[in-house]
């Protein structure tokens, strides 16, 4: 790719969202805000769809983002399927029969992308091979947050304080899984089991003796065969979204919110966060100055300890005793209007098609290859 777009037209943005997971669907309501809050006066604007199968397709005009009558959207693959060739910044369609078309050059891609196969440093990688700029986190960052286990273990390693879990391997859990009972016993019940590679509370349970953490394990194997076992905190859940600053700037972090889930939830699940109205967020949330102004260096200490890149959110227990833990950092977090993140930084000041317009000038200005 050319590394300064042709002045003579609008900037190129290519939006990618679905993907080859149980987050298909999430993807999809947060890329529908997204292209609804880009400025079509100032940008070109592509969406591109990933099919369950993996294939990437032109989305069609009637592509459903929402959930309809009950109904979660997916990228249904009936458009002209897409490549883009290594090294050319160019979107080709793949017309059955025809010449390629080729859409003309992608000056940037929005990866609204959540989970494995997108959200974990492979489109990222992907992107970088072919030499198109992208909106978020690189390769490394967005592989260690997709994945809790070593994300936790970079975390402690800065410094950062991370609740008590254990991790589960597949041929742990299969061919040793007294010993793995045993030190989930030693953590203390109940313990909140979940996959350790997806995200938006996805194949997460609470357990409370040996039955309920056999089930909980196996529905988390359904996401992913290795699985993350936390001690159970007491804390309320306050969130504090991290933004990179455009020039030399050091990363923003926005006011904190409190998540607040209806009682039929025992946590902030799937259902609480996309499906019913039983989460609210108050912001900023309810707690002590100095203790406002501490959870925001450490978001920013995390977002730094993981090489982040545009926004993320930093999720945190703040426990009876006035502690502060760290829960988790997600690189590419809910993205609709009404998300967490975005929610946070409308708070803070910047609006979401603002948030939009800053993620794709920050992606604009990187440069191409390391840095």
């Amino acid at each position: 790719m050319n590394e300064q777009h042709d002045s003579r037209r609008r900037v190129r943005v290519a939006v990618v969202f679905g993907g080859r997971n149980s987050e298909h669907s999430v993807s999809l309501m947060g890329a529908g805000s997204v292209l609804a809050a880009i400025d079509r006066t100032r940008y070109d604007v592509i969406p591109v769809g990933i099919a369950p199968d993996g294939r990437w397709v032109l989305a069609p005009e009637d592509q459903s983002f929402q959930i309809e009558e009950g109904e979660l959207p997916a990228v249904a693959g009936a458009g002209a399927e897409l490549a883009l060739p290594s090294g050319t910044g160019k979107l080709v369609a793949l017309d059955p029969g025809r010449i390629p078309a080729s859409l003309g050059e992608v000056d940037v891609v929005f990866p609204m992308l959540h989970g494995p196969f997108g959200e974990d440093g492979t489109i990222q990688g992907l992107l970088e091979m072919a030499g198109v700029r992208y909106v978020g986190s690189g390769v490394l960052a967005s592989a260690v947050g997709m994945d809790k286990a070593y994300m936790k273990a970079l975390l402690a390693a800065a410094g950062l304080p991370v609740g008590p879990h254990i991790v589960v391997r597949d041929r742990e859990w299969r061919l040793d899984r007294e010993r793995v009972i045993k030190d989930v016993e030693e953590l203390g019940w109940p313990v909140f089991v979940k996959p350790s590679r997806a995200g938006s509370s996805q194949g997460i349970s609470r357990a409370s003796d040996v039955s309920e953490l056999v089930t909980a394990v196996e529905a988390a194997r359904e996401h992913d065969p290795k699985v993350l076992i936390e001690a159970a905190i007491e804390g309320r859940e306050i969130e504090c979204a991290v933004l990179e600053s455009l020039g030399d700037e050091p990363p923003a972090a926005s006011l904190p919110g409190e998540v607040l889930v209806d009682g039929s939830h025992e946590f902030f699940d799937f259902s609480a966060k996309y499906i019913g109205s039983d989460m609210t967020l108050r912001v900023p949330a309810d707690i002590p100055v100095a203790v406002s102004e501490e959870l925001r260096q450490m978001a920013v200490r995390a977002y730094e300890a993981l090489g982040c890149e545009g926004l993320s959110r930093v999720d945190f227990f703040y426990t009876p005793s006035g502690s502060l833990i760290v829960n988790e950092i997600n690189t590419m977090p809910g993205f609709t209007a009404m998300s967490v993140a975005p929610q946070l930084w409308a708070a803070s000041g910047l609006t979401y098609a603002e948030l939009v317009e800053r993620l794709i000038q920050l992606a604009l200005e990187r440069p191409v290859g390391l840095r």
